[in-house]
Order: structure tokens, then sequence, then C-alpha cells
């Protein structure tokens, strides 16, 4: 076999496969849509159905002509800038508290010491901080930033020392018996197989991040989605408060998407069968 015949013998198996991944991409991508629209008919049928009242509840046709109004009104720069926040302030959670949660991980003296402490911490929540933030840091965007890095930070510390606490111990004994040292066993097993963990909570707490955004808006904002979906709620603008909170949904689903890319490609010798 020769010529075009033998090059399709020879990558079509590899071809095939590409074409099955594209299709089942194609097919989850048509179930999720098919998702939204269903919560959407399921929407539009209470707002014209008047099941909260009259006037309390717009179709999605509203809010979504508020939306396509807003972004070129201004509404484009408060998605920035919360995005922006969100990003920055979760980043910085995600990068303090994954080396500790990687100590309370490894170290057992440590996590006895140190748990009790942050599981105490990580449930109060961050609209309760905002008073003694506002006391301590005055009202800009440092104290925005605080508060977005407490919703983040425990949440990081808790997936990431659990994971490494739950490691088997069989890949560190495997190189203890290969004669690696003890920095070395750190270095190249244990952080290693940390890294699903980190990315995992990475996803979870910009999910926090972003369902922590009004609060952290509270401290003063007069820009970013929270602060818009509160100037909203004065004036009883509910389309507005709708267009807010679905703009902060799409936002997270575009970061958690971003994340679960970036995870694949980092931990792509990670065997996760057929799901």
């Amino acid at each position: 076999m020769t010529g075009a015949g033998a090059d399709a013998g020879r990558y079509g198996p590899a071809l095939r496969v590409r074409r099955f991944d594209l299709g089942a991409r194609l097919g989850r991508l048509g179930l999720g849509a098919a998702g939204f629209a269903v919560v959407g008919v399921a929407w539009h049928l209470m707002a014209i159905g008047e099941v909260f009242g009259t006037g309390l509840l717009p179709t999605p046709v509203e809010v979504g002509r508020v939306i396509v109004d807003g972004l070129g009104n201004g509404l484009l720069d408060d998605l920035l800038i919360s995005f922006r926040r969100v990003l920055i302030g979760v980043g910085l959670g995600l990068a303090i508290a994954a080396p500790i949660g990687f100590v309370l991980g490894w170290f057992g003296i440590a996590r006895a010491m140190f748990n009790p402490l942050v599981n105490f911490l990580r449930a109060l929540p961050p609209i309760a901080l905002v008073p003694l933030v506002i006391v301590y840091f005055g009202i800009g965007e440092l104290s925005r930033g605080i508060v977005l890095v407490w919703a983040a930070f425990f949440a990081t510390i808790v997936i990431v020392y659990e994971g490494v606490a739950a490691m088997e111990e069989k890949y560190v004994r495997a190189a203890q018996t290969l004669g690696a040292t003890r920095f070395e066993i750190l270095a190249k097993v244990v952080f290693p197989l940390s890294v699903p963990h980190i990315m995992t909570a990475a996803r979870v707490s910009l999910g926090i991040g972003w369902a922590s955004l009004v609060a952290a808006e509270l401290v003063a904002a007069q820009q970013g989605l929270g602060a818009v979906i509160q100037n909203a709620s004065n004036f009883l603008d509910i389309p507005t408060v709708y267009a807010g909170i679905i703009l902060i949904g799409v936002c997270a689903l575009v970061m958690d998407t971003g994340i679960r890319m970036l995870s694949a490609y980092v931990v792509r010798w990670q065997d996760r069968g057929s799901r």
C-alpha cells in the first residue's frame, strides 16, 4: 500500500480517536447548552405566569436586553473590574495558602496543631469581616482584595492538605527504595502528586471568590458587578439585579473552564478513565 492509502492506514486509528474526542466534546457542549435551555424555558414560564407577583420576575429576554444595552454603557467596565479583583484576590489567596496546606498535609505535628484553627477560621463568612476590614484598612481597593483573599485562603488550605495527607504511602516508599532523599521525595513525588489537588483548590477558590464578590464590593465600591447589583437593588431595578447575577455566573464559568483546560494539560499524566 502506497501514497494516500498507506497514510490512511497508518494514521487511521489516530484520526478516529480525534474524531471521537471531538464528537464527545461537542456532545458534552450540547448537553450543557440543553441544561441552560431547560432553565431558561422554566424561568420564562415562571415570569409570564407571574409566580412571584406582577413585575417581580423579569423574563430572560428582558434581562438579556439589559445586558446587551449595559455592556455598551459602562457595564463591561464593571465586569472587567470585578474580573480583575477576583483574579488577583483568589490568585494571592491560592499562592499563600497552597504552601501552607502542603506543610500541614506533610507534617503531622503541624496538622494536629493548626487544623482546629483552620477549621474555625474557614467557617467565618467573608461578609462578617467587612466592618473590621474597613476599620483596619480603610475603604480602598486593598480592603476589597483582603476580603477576596480570605475567601480563597482557607478553602485552598483544606483541599491541599487533605490531598497531601491522603497520598498513598507506596509512592513515598518506592522513592525511598530508589535512594531518594527527603527533599527529592518532596520535590519529585509529593509535589507532583499534589498538583491535581492544587488545581481543584483553584476551581473551588474561584467559585468562593465570585460568591464573595458582593461582600468584597460592600466596602464602598462604586464600580464592579457587586456594586451594580447593590445599586440596582436600592432602586428595585430587578432586571439589572438579574443581569449582574448572570454576568457573575458567566465570568465564573469562563474562569472555571480555563482552570479545567489548564488542569487537563498540567496533569495529563493522570488517568481519568472514560468519565
